[in-house]
């Protein structure tokens, strides 16, 4: 469907209210927000300076105090409300993240659904995760040990164009729940998105000021924000998430990060083709190949490499790319005109150096000026462009591999290791190829929602993929400051007056010999 049959603006009263919700202390310029779909404005919102910054930590922190004072049980019932209140604005929703970030609607679904999930898992398990916990005491029966949780402050969220919905809200629900505020800063390309969810937050119970919303240019916002909160939650490139860390570590402010990936899928031998061609297919053109976790390098063993191909390239070109805000086309556009040219640059680099361009390899400007064709390459060279840095588009290279264990050594010819994927009809067979792979996450027989919407796993990368998890309860804990608090029963545990040091060393000693025994024949602990 043509974008210019897609208006890229959202109705006025919308963008009023909404550009009400950033927080600014004087007036600014207006940052200009376009719709992939047509190239043409949306709507503006202020570009933020570093004073705003410093009134929206402070805001959050005095509304932070008395949220963390609620019982976890009221704060996990405003996430519930929360994906509530999500499900039931689907619609005005999935337009708005269509037109921000020009993605197909079943992309937009995804994301959607992925905030209910988080929503629904931390407001039932998060408290859980947080809650007081016995620890083994240093000695059975007179040592009672116990972990506690305290939220860490204000959070400080860096968030990509590319899930908008979801990474701007979903890692910030466990933080909230865990009693923090929050500050969010949004890609300049999508302000909209996180601005209305913000607003449904709020309509679900969550104190007014608790989360702040600053607009505007990462050059100019990342230093003060991080400065100033907490702790930094930050997805995007590797290259920025460098910096992010340097100032995370210049400020001793602990962050976690999603960055890069170069993705594998191996295809083994033994694959149910049908299967692995549609999860394939899926895995590398979900939201235009614009997903940190979408496949950018496919390794097919020789024996059913022809047939894998063929097949692939056929699946390819059904694909309908196009602009809609109903459910119908199966590609969307690519974000910017900075993300076009890197496709195009990579394609053009991997022509020159002989590879094959089996389907696409085209922009499509009747579609749209940012619509670019789902592309196959084959005969890719390992120092072309496409095969080592990321592309972050609808590009992927097929290659055959001999074996097993080539396919594993070229998966881990990267910098990277955030997500893989690996294809056979032996999950036995799969499962222990995956644990050879050198990456956070890797799904047997599936592209990479199983995983993703596998809330209570962690998710996350290694390497140049970046360093923290998200879900399960390393992604809410590590919103917390854990304290012990020990008690002693009887004695304390310092020398009996009176007995000489010599004694008293001899009778540790023994003691801690016969607690080592007693370890190794029975589970007794301080609890």
């Amino acid at each position: 469907m043509p974008a210019s049959n897609v208006s890229s603006s959202l109705p006025e009263r919308t963008r009023t209210r909404l550009q009400g919700g950033v927080t600014h202390v004087a007036d600014r310029d207006p940052l200009t927000v376009r719709s992939p779909f047509t190239g043409e404005e949306m709507g503006t919102v202020p570009a933020c300076q570093p004073a705003d910054v410093t009134e929206a930590v402070r805001t959050a922190q005095a509304a932070q105090s008395d949220w963390s004072e609620r019982p976890i049980e009221e704060r996990a019932a405003v996430l519930q409300r929360f994906a509530d209140e999500v499900l039931d604005h689907r619609e005005e929703l999935l337009d708005i993240v269509q037109l921000e970030a020009g993605k197909a609607r079943l992309d937009a679904h995804v994301e959607l659904l992925d905030i209910v999930l988080n929503a629904d898992y931390y407001a039932r398990e998060g408290p859980n995760h947080v809650a007081p916990t016995r620890r083994d005491g240093g000695f059975p029966l007179l040592t009672k040990a116990v972990e506690h949780h305290d939220p860490v402050g204000v959070v400080g969220l860096i968030e990509p164009w590319n899930y908008p919905l979801t990474l701007a809200i979903s890692d910030m629900l466990p933080a909230l729940l865990a009693g923090n505020g929050a500050v969010l800063k949004p890609a300049e390309a999508t302000p909209f998105c996180a601005l209305r969810a913000v607003e449904l937050l709020v309509d679900a119970g969550a104190p007014e000021d608790l989360v702040q919303v600053v607009t505007g240019h990462g050059a100019t916002l990342g230093e003060p924000l991080i400065s100033s909160v907490d702790y930094v939650t930050f997805t995007g490139s590797t290259e920025t998430g460098r910096t992010v860390a340097s100032l995370a570590g210049e400020h001793l402010v602990d962050a976690s990060m999603e960055l890069g990936g170069k993705n594998a899928a191996v295809v083994l031998d033994d694959a149910d083709l049908s299967q692995a061609v549609t999860g394939t297919v899926h895995g590398s053109y979900a939201n235009a190949g614009q997903l940190c976790i979408s496949f950018e390098r496919i390794f097919v063993h020789e024996a059913v490499y022809d047939q894998f191909v063929d097949r692939f390239v056929d699946a390819t070109e059904t694909l309908d790319l196009g602009a809609s805000l109903k459910f119908g086309p199966d590609v969307g556009s690519l974000i910017g005109q900075h993300q076009l040219d890197t496709v195009e640059d990579h394609v053009a680099d991997a022509r020159e150096r002989g590879a094959t361009v089996e389907t696409g390899g085209r922009r499509r400007e009747e579609v749209g000026p940012l619509f670019y064709e789902p592309t196959v390459l084959t005969d890719l060279p390992d120092d072309a462009t496409a095969a080592c840095e990321e592309t972050f588009g609808p590009v992927v290279s097929i290659t055959p591999v001999a074996d097993a264990d080539e396919a594993v050594a070229r998966a881990n010819d990267t910098d990277y290791g955030l997500h893989a994927s690996v294809w056979t009809e032996d999950t036995d067979r799969g499962e222990a190829l995956a644990r050879r792979i050198e990456a956070g996450s890797v799904c047997v027989n599936d592209a990479y929602l199983g995983m993703w919407a596998s809330t209570d796993a962690p998710m996350g990368g290694v390497g140049d993929s970046g360093i923290g998890r998200r879900h399960g309860p390393h992604g809410i804990q590590k919103y917390t400051e854990s304290q012990t608090v020990t008690t002693q029963r009887l004695h304390p545990l310092v020398p009996v007056e009176g007995l000489p040091n010599r004694v008293a060393a001899a009778g540790a000693t023994l003691s801690i010999r016969a607690l080592r025994r007693l370890r190794r024949l029975s589970p007794l602990d301080g609890r």
